[in-house]
């Protein structure tokens, strides 16, 4: 590992939580793109790359101290299903760093208040199960070699990395065998961190099954795996999976949900209600319970993460 600054820590030092972004799909969505496509929000990188630069402006003008990329299901064998080469997807994967850093970097300049942090770009790696676009990223028993997965993901995150990511962000994750697989790979670029969030099945086992008590041991040495936990998973799972967490890890633990609503990945719609709490009272909780990387996921928007910020960055008022 080289001498390189982890990026979290180094917010963490002054600040008591770094608060995320809230959803780019979802939120994509509200500005009138049609995301029902295998390629999901990285059709929008096709189509109209320019509302995946707004909404990142929206929430770094929201108070976020990170965003997350639109290259969740943007790769290689996704884009090569639409009959797009493999140079012309790297650049596209390439993009969607290079536009939420421009995002960020064109914030900045009109940001006239020292006391945030400047925010920092985090480089979506979604799971294997998130290209096969048949839900099968809440599962996680994909039955393929370690190999097929290394394959899978090593270009993209060379790609991210390449093109100037600050970290990566390996979300949703549903098993443990591609935790393992991307933590592997991550040693093949060692001046890279990562952070490492499950998908769950329940308060206490990821998607496939396994403990999150053993996830959560199981990377305690990964030196570039600098934060765990949770993300795309309900709200009323969250505070009892952080208790699971903080018994077993010493790393800062990262906590992004979805509103409230339950999706449902054969239909691809959601239902249901939002939290009836707010995200800046339930991370008051969160907080409390351990967690230091707060925000929100699949339909969160601009405005949940401005009253975490509220609550958190009172004094930026």
């Amino acid at each position: 590992m080289s001498n390189k600054i982890n990026p979290i820590n180094a917010i963490l030092r002054d600040h008591s939580i770094m608060i995320l972004d809230g959803a780019l799909a979802t939120e994509l969505e509200q500005h009138g793109c049609e995301l029902d496509d295998p390629l999901w929000s990285a059709r929008v990188l096709l189509e109209n790359p320019e509302l995946i630069y707004q909404v990142h402006s929206d929430y770094f003008r929201a108070g976020a101290d990170c965003t997350i990329t639109a290259s969740y299901q943007a790769t290689i064998d996704g884009f090569s299903m639409r009959g797009i080469r493999e140079k012309e997807a790297l650049e596209l994967i390439k993009k969607t760093v290079l536009l939420a850093r421009r995002a960020r970097d064109d914030f900045w300049k009109e940001e006239m208040q020292t006391i945030r942090p400047k925010p920092l770009v985090a480089a979506s790696i979604g799971p294997y199960g998130a290209y096969l676009a048949d839900g099968s990223e809440y599962v996680g028993n994909y039955g393929v070699t370690d190999e097929t997965l290394a394959e899978f993901h090593r270009s993209r995150m060379s790609a991210l990395i390449d093109a100037g990511a600050d970290l990566l962000a390996f979300e949703t994750i549903p098993s443990l065998q591609e935790a393992k697989v991307l933590d592997s790979l991550l040693k093949e670029f060692p001046e890279t961190y990562a952070w490492l969030t499950f998908s769950l099945k329940n308060e206490k086992a990821i998607s496939d099954g396994t403990l999150l008590e053993e996830c959560s041991r199981v990377f305690e040495d990964s030196k570039q795996i600098v934060a765990i936990g949770i993300n795309c998973v309900p709200v009323s799972f969250v505070t009892e999976s952080i208790n699971v967490l903080s018994a077993n890890t010493k790393k800062p633990i990262i906590v992004y949900p979805n509103s409230g609503e339950t999706y449902n990945p054969e239909t691809k719609t959601w239902h249901g209600q939002e939290s009836c709490n707010g995200l800046e009272y339930e991370s008051k909780e969160w907080y409390h319970a351990g967690a230091r990387i707060i925000g929100g996921c699949c339909r969160t928007a601009p405005h949940h993460i401005e009253e975490i910020s509220k609550k958190w960055r009172p004094s930026e008022d």
